[in-house]
């Protein structure tokens, strides 16, 4: 006589956020991480974000297209600072709007980690918008250049101890209670964000900031250089600063780079904790959302 097999256990079928949260391979905190699943589970990322994906790139290849088909350089900023605000109030969810105004903090704390810690003479980059409303005035423009700045006025001669202060994250206000039409994840919004980028800049413009995205590799080099940890090379993608890309995958290269530079800060914040000289980053309100993991090739 046949015994009935055992009933699985409950490893048969593993919960995947409670996994991704859990990967000890991954330095942000559980809480931080658990906030970010809870983007990436909205009903915009799974139904729309797949169609718009493409969709995006097509268009904005097309719009870069035009434009340098197109006698006349024209940029049109505020417009584009305008059209995003606009957006972002209506139509993404608060947590990936506090996700974005986050990510600038972020990138604006390890560049200034650099600039501290190298005998690079140039003043810290002061783009550290605290609510939705900081994301204008330039705003992603200066964010771009503020990479290009540093990097061009390196030096990497050490300049003392290391200095981990300013490495905290303030109270943000993405206006978690203003009416939205729609509440789209952030890789979602993105993808449609993309769109008044290219249209908005001119190619020369629009070309330096993606590829600003390239020397993500070489500010994770210069990170471990300065502390002495390897730790940050893991998360290097093998791009080529040296290498002008013409086709690429705007979103998906944003949302890598976001999810890097929270990768780098908190292992920064993590070293310095240990050593018993930071300030540790402010506790995340319920509706913070940094960035999480991702794999380098999408589903």
């Amino acid at each position: 006589m046949f015994e009935k097999a055992p009933s699985p256990g409950p490893l048969a079928d593993p919960p995947m956020w409670d996994a991704m949260i859990a990967d000890p391979a991954m330095p942000l905190e559980p809480a931080v991480a658990r906030m970010v699943t809870d983007d990436q589970r909205q009903w915009t990322r799974t139904w729309l974000y797949p169609v718009l994906r493409p969709v995006s790139r097509v268009l904005a290849l097309v719009i870069v297209a035009l434009k340098r088909l197109t006698p006349v350089r024209w940029t049109a900023h505020r417009l584009m600072d305008r059209l995003c605000l606009w957006f972002l109030r209506r139509f993404v969810s608060p947590l990936a709007v506090e996700l974005l105004i986050r990510h600038f903090v972020i990138e604006t704390n390890l560049l200034n980690f650099i600039v501290r810690n190298t005998a690079t003479g140039i003043e810290p980059v002061a783009l550290r918008p605290v609510d939705l409303a900081g994301l204008g005035d330039r705003a992603v423009i200066e964010h771009d250049i503020n990479v290009y700045e540093v990097l061009t006025a390196l030096d990497m001669t050490p300049n003392g101890p290391l200095d981990y202060s300013d490495l905290d994250m303030p109270p943000l206000d993405p206006e978690p209670h203003r009416f939205r039409l729609l509440r789209l994840d952030i890789q979602t919004a993105l993808c449609l964000m993309n769109l008044p980028f290219a249209a908005c800049l001119t190619p020369d413009e629009y070309r330096r900031a993606v590829h600003s995205m390239r020397f993500d590799d070489s500010i994770l080099s210069i990170l471990a250089e300065i502390t002495g940890d390897p730790t940050f090379l893991r998360w290097q993608n093998g791009d080529l600063s040296i290498r002008a890309d013409s086709n690429t995958d705007v979103p998906h290269a944003v949302y890598r780079h976001a999810v890097v530079c929270e990768y780098a800060h908190a292992r920064l914040v993590r070293i310095a904790a240990r050593q018993g000289t930071s300030q540790s980053i402010c506790p995340v309100p319920d509706s913070s959302v940094p960035l999480a993991s991702i794999t380098r090739q999408e589903r």
